[in-house]
């Protein structure tokens, strides 16, 4: 309201203004005086003005004469009629025809047509992003990688299309087998957006097969920091990633920097089995034997392991059974319930020849979750109580069906491993290793050995012949049980 009164005013202001300065003209006796070339003219100011006004419109109307000219030129030369633009609406027509049976032909699979029609797009249309995407995808699609890098390349000359032409020359370099170009490239595609999931995780997969473990560890740290990746997976995965740069630096023959690698592999995920074992080995190699119980002791309470228990016992070398028994029943009381915790206080009361208490210690475990280990434990029990060899060869037939029990099992493939691994050996997929039971692949065997343990227990010591049958069956047991029996010492 207040602009619409003060615009009100302002024209009431000009009105006036001019009105008073027409007054002060007519009332003006001066005169101005204009001569061309030998005419002179006496012009009052009120004349003046109007011959100005004429003389403007004219230098008006000879500008527009001229760019009337100028038009008419341009049309007898050919330039914007009629004709021209009917041909280029009819190029531009077949152009856009040509690139949607393209993308169709893209979309159904038939790579060659679909080349055929995005080149014939780029010679009617002035679209070269456009075209030269669609045919380097459709050259990604028919195989052919030498046309595909070619357009690929084309397309890092405009920003728009960098970033899309260095993620189809990744591929393309993988396809050839060219790893560590297409690696360098992806580092590339990376520092232009950071935040690019499907780029990280190319690049990060590229680096571990490569064991670049550094670089690996800095895109993994890249992934947490743009959001793509939890922080508790980052910490993970971040051991294990140190935990394999430990590796590559202790054969390297760095044992100084492998060990504070290692140490910190731990610090980043303590309940990691692997890590901890070899922080405890590198906190023993400095001396520091109490700080390695106490790593192994966190990842015990988290899931018991034979290797940990292996490495708790070679923080002491020279001690009796005994004394390890005694010594062990600070790490078992983590975990007292677990099946390993009753299975390795079994395996060392054996040891020190307390073989009642070995059975209590074992309890119903052979029963409830049968394994080689457990069963092969009773029949040492058995043994050491004076039982009869054929109860003996009983127990170690039984175990020949037996599970093996917990194994290092990729989650994704489901292949066994003797020893964890970052990297799968079947699919190569990383960080899938658990320690689990192995999918149930037994089944009636064709030799029939779930028959041995009733065979075994009939049999009687003059039988000699079939004696030395189940003694052969007995011998292929206690080969399989005694790597276990390594591993859990």
């Amino acid at each position: 309201m207040l602009w619409t009164l003060i615009k009100i005013l302002l024209f009431v202001v000009v009105v006036i203004a001019l009105a008073f300065g027409l007054g002060q003209l007519m009332d003006s006796s001066q005169t101005v005086e204009l001569r061309i070339f030998d005419m002179e003219f006496v012009l009052s100011p009120l004349m003046a003005l109007g011959v100005l006004a004429a003389l403007l419109v004219a230098v008006w109307l000879v500008l527009k004469l001229l760019g009337l000219g100028l038009a008419v030129l341009r049309f007898m030369n050919g330039d914007e009629t009629a004709i021209r633009r009917y041909f280029t609406r009819n190029r531009e027509k077949r152009g856009l025809d040509a690139l949607l049976l393209s993308m169709i032909a893209q979309a159904e699979g038939d790579g060659k047509t679909a080349i055929a029609k995005a080149e014939k797009a780029h010679k009617l249309l002035n679209r070269p992003v456009m075209t030269n995407l669609l045919v380097a995808q459709a050259a990604e699609m028919t195989g052919n990688q030498a046309l595909a890098v070619d357009r690929y390349k084309a397309l890092l000359d405009d920003n728009r299309s960098r970033f899309v032409a260095v993620q189809g020359l990744i591929r393309a370099k993988l396809a050839q087998g060219e790893t560590d170009k297409a690696r360098a490239l992806a580092q590339k595609a990376l520092d232009m957006q950071p935040a690019h999931e499907e780029t990280q995780n190319a690049l990060l997969k590229m680096q571990t097969e490569a064991e670049d473990w550094a670089g690996a560890r800095k895109t993994l740290m890249l992934k947490k920091a743009s959001g793509t990746l939890p922080r508790d997976v980052w910490r993970r995965r971040d051991a294990i990633l140190a935990l394999q740069d430990a590796d590559a630096l202790a054969a390297a023959g760095d044992l100084n920097r492998a060990r504070e690698v290692a140490i910190e592999a731990n610090r980043l995920s303590p309940d990691l089995i692997p890590a901890a074992v070899a922080a405890a080995q590198a906190l023993v190699a400095q001396g520091k034997g109490s700080y390695a119980a106490g790593v192994i002791k966190k990842a015990w309470k988290s899931q018991p392991h034979p290797e940990l228990a292996a490495a708790f016992a070679a923080i002491e070398h020279d001690e009796t059974p005994r004394q390890r028994v005694a010594r062990f029943e600070k790490l078992l009381r983590q975990a007292p319930d677990a099946s390993e915790s009753k299975l390795l206080r079994a395996e060392m009361l054996i040891a020190a020849e307390d073989f009642p208490a070995a059975r209590r210690a074992l309890g119903d475990l052979y029963e409830r979750a049968p394994t080689v280990r457990s069963l092969t434990i009773m029949a040492a029990i058995e043994r050491g109580e004076g039982a009869d060899d054929a109860v003996v060869r009983g127990w170690l037939a039984k175990a020949l069906t037996a599970s093996r029990g917990p194994q290092w099992v990729c989650s994704k493939c489901q292949h066994v491993h003797a020893t964890w691994q970052a990297i799968c050996d079947q699919c190569g997929a990383f960080d899938t290793l658990e320690w689990r039971d192995a999918p149930d692949s037994s089944g009636p065997s064709a030799t029939q050995t779930e028959l041995l343990p009733i065979i075994v227990g009939k049999l009687s010591r003059p039988v000699a012949a079939q004696e030395d049958v189940v003694e052969a069956s007995a011998d292929n047991v206690d080969a399989t049980v005694q790597e276990d029996a390594k591993k859990s010492a």
